[in-house]
């Protein structure tokens, strides 16, 4: 039966370096496993990384899920700074401290890919929006506060953290912990079947659930279920695209049934097009874009937002990319940016956060034209649906 210790850690902490260090030292194991996965692990411990093209990036179209992975890098990258430490210094101890004692490394976490998809495939909307401020919140909190990151490796200080997080988001915390717990405990426990005694340095906020997997291994789901492609739920972007595409074919049949005039059908029509463009063409100026993306994301919004399959976003972000023209080595400045503005002003971050501020806008202004048509066009709703539906079935009768 193979001895396994644990280490938890906050990844951005002295105190947790040198715990990691003693931990070798005292407790001598015949190989370390490390929270780390090969594209983590060939960051920390190499100047240069392999990038993914920019036209992979752009043409990925998941540019929500950059900007987090961004902005989560940036405000550990933050934390860091204040303390004087390395964001993974601890993991980069371990390796350290293991090779000098002529000991293996095994990485032992899930690729970053495969989380940060599954994180992202398995969040509701609702979700996306909260986690969305929450991060907007965390920009502006770690510029301005204190933090003490040796209490993060406190375990009941973990725990609240981790049950906040489950109530924030049960699907995102499924993805980024329980999953994460599981996949860690199998690693640790292929490595027991291999060593004697193994040592695992892995993040506080894993303590308790790699050691609920290992203290009953029976428990584990299977390996595959883990890092197979996320299936998520139902595809409610989709379904959310095509009700709105049909319940905007509906309004607008139901006004050009309805009897009011072909003033008031031209006038909705016109509004479509203006409220969906205006709010896009200025998301993307908020987000630093150029004019020519602006207008672009304004000439294509109305259109994009009957297409579940498009975005303007999309469309904003070529003219952008054109524009700006992102280099090789900028998706590594990004996470290595110290401040927002630093961040802002690579090329690269600035076509990603136009593409999805365009898409914000164009969603904003979908969502205000329903709220909003009737009123602009002085009309009643009831009169105008009533009449409209009642027309629009005496004719399909008459067709049949």
């Amino acid at each position: 039966m193979a001895e396994i210790r644990l280490v938890g850690t906050a990844h951005v902490s002295q105190k947790s370096v040198d715990e990691v260090r003693a931990a070798i030292e005292e407790f001598q194991p015949d190989i370390v496993g490390v929270e780390l996965d090969q594209g983590r692990y060939v960051s920390l411990t190499q100047e240069t990384t392999e990038e993914p093209p920019i036209t992979e990036i752009l043409k990925g179209g998941n540019f929500g899920r950059l900007l987090v992975q961004w902005v989560l890098a940036y405000i550990q990258q933050r934390i860091g700074a204040e303390t004087g430490v390395k964001p993974g210094a601890e993991m980069l101890a371990a390796i350290d401290e293991a090779k000098a004692h002529q000991k293996p490394v095994a990485l032992i976490d899930r690729d970053i890919r495969i989380t940060l998809a599954r994180f992202w495939g398995r969040m509701g909307v609702w979700e996306k929006i909260k986690l969305t401020g929450a991060l907007v919140y965390s920009l502006v909190s770690v510029e301005r506060q204190q933090i003490e990151v040796d209490e993060l490796i406190d375990q009941d200080v973990v725990s609240a953290a981790m049950e906040e997080f489950r109530k924030f988001s049960p699907h995102g915390a499924r993805a980024l912990i329980d999953e994460r717990d599981a996949y860690l405990a199998h690693q640790i426990l292929m490595l027991g079947g291999r060593y004697e005694r193994v040592l695992a340095v892995v993040g506080a906020g894993h303590i308790r659930g790699v050691e609920r997997y290992l203290d009953a291994p029976a428990t584990l789901p299977p390996l595959a279920t883990l890092t197979a492609e996320s299936k998520g739920g139902l595809p409610w972007a989709k379904i959310l695209g095509v009700a709105v595409t049909a319940l905007f074919l509906l309004l607008i049949a139901a006004i050009a049934l309805s009897g009011v005039g072909l003033n008031v059908l031209l006038a909705a029509l016109l509004y479509w097009i203006l409220i969906n463009g205006i709010l896009s063409a200025g998301f993307t100026l908020l987000a630093g874009g150029h004019p020519l993306s602006a207008a672009t994301a304004f000439a294509v919004s109305w259109m994009t937002s009957l297409n579940p399959l498009l975005a303007a976003g999309w469309f904003a972000a070529i003219v952008e990319a054109k524009i700006r023209k992102p280099a090789a080595g900028e998706f590594r400045q990004i996470l290595a940016a110290e401040t927002l503005s630093e961040m802002r002003r690579i090329p690269l971050f600035r076509v990603v956060l136009v593409a999805a501020l365009a898409n914000v806008g164009s969603t904003i202004g979908t969502f205000a034209y329903f709220l909003f048509i009737f009123p602009v066009l002085g009309i009643d709703p009831a009169t105008v649906i009533v009449d409209g539906f009642s027309n629009m079935l005496q004719l399909i009768q008459g067709l049949f």
